[in-house]
């Protein structure tokens, strides 16, 4: 697929249904359109311009890992043996089969990935580090950190309310 840049304007309104959302998606659209001051034919008009603009990409209950016997996080650092395209191809393609796998991020510095795993403990990881990860396609090292403790996990964005553009990728 290929990124495309689309531009949309958002002005507070915009701005502050965003806010509003983040904080709680569950929110309704007479609850959301109260809060914003507009009417409920016009929240609804705007909300459904910002999904399909894509600045609201999608909208999921946040599970307590622990309550679905996934309390163990783990960060992993990947060093493949090449820095190709088809070697990050490969690679990408086998991640994203792995439903433990929460986020993969290509980065720069001393690894190529990193990884956001979570899995029900310390055995748990070691079978599937042993059985899955160090099995994938040019994996040259992996380096795995134990989360000791959760300070913070997906806040919320910081951004002001005030009218401003919103420059985009999104992919076709």
């Amino acid at each position: 697929m290929e990124d495309s840049i689309i531009t949309i304007e958002l002005d507070r309104i915009d701005r502050k249904i965003l806010k509003l959302l983040q904080a709680d998606g569950r929110l309704s659209n007479a609850e959301l359109a109260q809060q914003v001051n507009v009417s409920a034919a016009t929240c609804h008009r705007r909300t459904q311009r910002l999904i399909e603009g894509g600045c609201i990409s999608g909208f999921r209950a946040m599970i307590n890992p622990a309550s679905v016997s996934r309390g163990a996080l783990v960060m992993v650092g990947v060093v493949l043996d090449r820095s190709t395209p088809e070697s990050f191809a490969a690679f990408e393609a086998a991640i994203l089969k792995l439903s433990f796998v929460l986020d993969c991020h290509l980065v720069a510095g001393d690894f190529d990935y990193f990884l956001k795993v979570r899995v029900r403990d310390m055995a748990d990881f070691n079978k599937l580090h042993g059985e899955q990860l160090i099995a994938f396609p040019g994996v040259r090292q992996i380096r795995s950190f134990f989360v000791m403790k959760e300070v913070t996990d997906n806040a919320e964005l910081d951004f002001q309310v005030e009218p401003a553009s919103a420059t985009m990728r999104r992919a076709d």
